[in-house]
């Protein structure tokens, strides 16, 4: 049993990594091979007046890659205006996401995993992904929305799949959006500018990333967009019902959450769960995300991916990827691949196995 924290999955897992063992995942979930549980949270009061505790969980396995992971997360979770979402664990500046990792061959724990760099990187990676099968081969310039951790993956996820020659990021806050353009235009080699305004992201771009913490949208100006445009998201409510209404296709990675709700259930910010406290206590929870993404003209990305139905025909379309599903088949992909490459490289610390074994039959 190996313990693995995130300095140590840096050393180990790259970009490229991580989307060759996304590919598995989907090889393995295409022939039914793979399989998923869509997130699902737990809402508890907490001792912050404005805020709530919020316990969340996704889990998958994969045939090919030989394991099943569960991700955890443990957040008091507020929201300082009410259009972003922040949290922790126990303080500011400190969070607690754990990745356990088990043998489907035969039930073995292999490794507890913290979950920070694994999150960034299997999403950007997922993206990636959708810029590698719908955007336009030669698409070079790409405009950002953030500039926090998963801007940073998104954009060395696109590096790996394009040949990029320019890149926008927009940020409110000035500050945070020069130091993605320095530190990405040192790591990649490539054109890295911060501009001020959320239009100058969008025009000129041939992809169009939104990777925000918002509850709210982030740009609905379809006359922004550059034919042959392809868009991604992180959040649900990023991109706007009329942004979405000028896209020729619209692409879902997957089922994210929960779609038939039991009684007791409630649907927040795009995820279900189940929630505890009084309406008073509830009533701190802004709810303002109305899902954009519902309706029969989105196709799947697996089908798009086995060639079930068509993707990008043209260098015209407008291409829009929503970048939410199947996180935990993405999970197991993502750490049965760093629990291999930490095994050969001997790297990680050795817990007992015994310790998470036990002689009582549940």
């Amino acid at each position: 049993m190996l313990l693995i924290n995130n300095q140590e999955v840096e050393k180990l897992f790259t970009m490229k990594d991580c989307l060759a063992a996304l590919e598995d995942g989907y090889d393995d979930l295409l022939k039914g091979d793979a399989v998923y549980r869509p997130r699902l949270d737990l809402w508890m009061p907490c001792e912050r007046p404005d805020g709530y505790y919020r316990w969340g969980t996704m889990e998958g396995a994969s045939r090919k890659i030989g394991v099943f992971a569960i991700r955890m997360k443990s957040d008091v979770v507020y929201w300082p205006n009410g259009e972003t979402e922040e949290k922790y664990c126990m303080q500011p500046g400190t969070w607690c996401g754990l990745v356990m990792v088990f043998s489907v061959r035969n039930g073995e724990p292999l490794a507890m995993i913290n979950d920070g760099l694994l999150q960034h990187m299997r999403v950007g990676g997922c993206a990636g992904l959708g810029v590698k099968y719908l955007s336009r081969q030669d698409a070079c310039d790409v405009g950002i929305f953030g500039s926090g951790g998963m801007a940073r993956s998104y954009l060395e996820a696109f590096y790996e799949v394009r040949k990029l020659k320019k890149v926008k990021v927009y940020s409110p806050t000035k500050a945070n959006r020069e130091k993605f353009a320095r530190e990405m235009t040192g790591k990649l080699d490539i054109e890295v500018v911060a501009v001020d305004a959320p239009e100058k992201v969008v025009r000129e771009s041939d992809i169009v990333a939104t990777c925000t913490d918002a509850t709210q949208i982030v740009f609905d100006n379809p006359e922004w967009l550059k034919p042959g445009a392809h868009i991604t998201c992180v959040r649900a409510c990023e991109v706007g019902p009329k942004v979405i209404k000028q896209c020729d296709l619209s692409v879902k990675l997957g089922k994210n959450t929960i779609e038939a709700m039991d009684e007791g259930m409630v649907r927040l910010h795009g995820n279900v769960g189940y929630i505890a406290g009084q309406p008073e206590e509830r009533a701190r929870i802004p709810n303002p995300t109305v899902d954009n993404y519902k309706g029969d003209y989105f196709k799947y990305f697996m089908d798009v991916r086995a060639g079930k139905v068509p993707g990008r025909v043209n260098d015209k379309q407008v291409t829009f990827f929503i970048n939410a599903g199947t996180q935990g088949l993405q999970f197991a992909a993502c750490a049965g691949k760093v629990v291999e490459l930490a095994k050969a490289a001997k790297v990680g610390r050795v817990l007992p196995t015994e310790w998470f074994l036990q002689d009582i039959r549940d």
